[in-house]
């Protein structure tokens, strides 16, 4: 199911926004200085590429420097890659097929503007750190609800 989802998301908005990580990360290695953001931008554009079955946990070792970190990205190019998974997340909102991508899309609006300090991870390393997860809507890996 994983694999289903990954292919419908890698060509719905996958690759675009992977594309949007890309130029940001190639911005970022021509300005030098900021070539951490540019490492940063494209964990998360891989993970914007194939992101069902992994999930994003907050490091406890994060602190002021990725505080600082974070606002400058923001500024850099958090701003408009956020607008893209607004964006892309509307669009795919229109269909019903698209409504879980959507879903996505909207949640990786928060890593996309504040990625610093956070680790990505296979859900299963996650479920064993007892981490929150921020999960994709409707990775089977996901924990279920249960009932009452």
């Amino acid at each position: 199911m994983k694999l289903i989802l990954n292919i419908i998301w890698l060509v719905l908005a996958g690759f675009w926004m992977a594309i949007a990580y890309a130029i940001a990360a190639v911005i970022m290695f021509i300005l030098i200085i900021t070539i951490p953001f540019g490492i940063q931008a494209l964990k998360i554009g891989v993970f914007a590429l194939w992101p069902f079955g992994r999930t994003v946990i907050k490091r406890d070792d994060a602190g002021a420097p990725s505080f600082i970190g974070n606002l400058l990205w923001l500024i850099l190019a958090g701003w408009w890659l956020a607008l893209g998974h607004l964006i892309t997340g509307i669009l795919l909102a229109i269909t019903i097929i698209g409504i879980p991508l959507a879903l996505a899309n909207f949640k990786l609006i928060p890593i996309s503007l504040w990625p610093f300090g956070r680790e990505i991870v296979p859900t299963s390393v996650a479920h064993q750190l007892g981490e929150p997860l921020v999960t994709m809507p409707g990775d089977p890996s996901s924990p279920r609800q249960l009932e009452p």
